[in-house]
């Protein structure tokens, strides 16, 4: 059974500034508490290398595939523990104008495969902490003029 953790921030910038602090892969160690790096082309195709850390200090490393990349709107992978169907998650980020020069930020991932039903507290505990730190973490740093 699909299990889905969606977060929202408001971010007091425009979806272009946001969008430029979001794919500059080569700083998410100076502000990311939980994207910590992210390596390789961000294509449409491309697979790339996706370090995280949880809030309970849990590191991991996985290679997603990158599904969608729509300048400031939407950037979206998919990535798989050993074989599709047993722990795959899709991951997305999405920007919307909300006037005024702001920005409605949503990250989720939709979880599927045999293992969701016992990972459903770690993800919805954890998991979700991770991604709304790291909205936390981008709304600062956008919003104090990171680059």
């Amino acid at each position: 059974m699909p299990h889905e953790i969606t977060t929202t921030i408001s971010i007091a910038a425009p979806p272009e500034r946001v969008w430029s602090v979001l794919l500059d892969f080569a700083r998410y160690s100076e502000w990311n508490p939980f994207v910590r790096s992210i390596e390789g082309s961000p294509s449409e195709g491309s697979a790339i290398e996706v370090k995280i850390q949880s809030p309970t200090g849990k590191a991991m490393t996985f290679s997603p595939v990158i599904l969608r990349n729509s300048a400031n709107r939407e950037f979206r992978w998919k990535g798989k523990l050993v074989l599709p169907g047993i722990f795959d998650g899709e991951h997305y980020f999405c920007l919307a104008s909300r006037g005024a020069g702001s920005t409605e930020f949503t990250h989720g991932e939709r979880f599927t495969g045999l293992l969701v039903p016992m990972l459903r507290g770690t993800l919805d505990r954890d998991t979700r902490s991770g991604f709304e730190a790291m909205n936390r973490a981008l709304k600062q740093r956008v919003e104090q003029g990171g680059a």
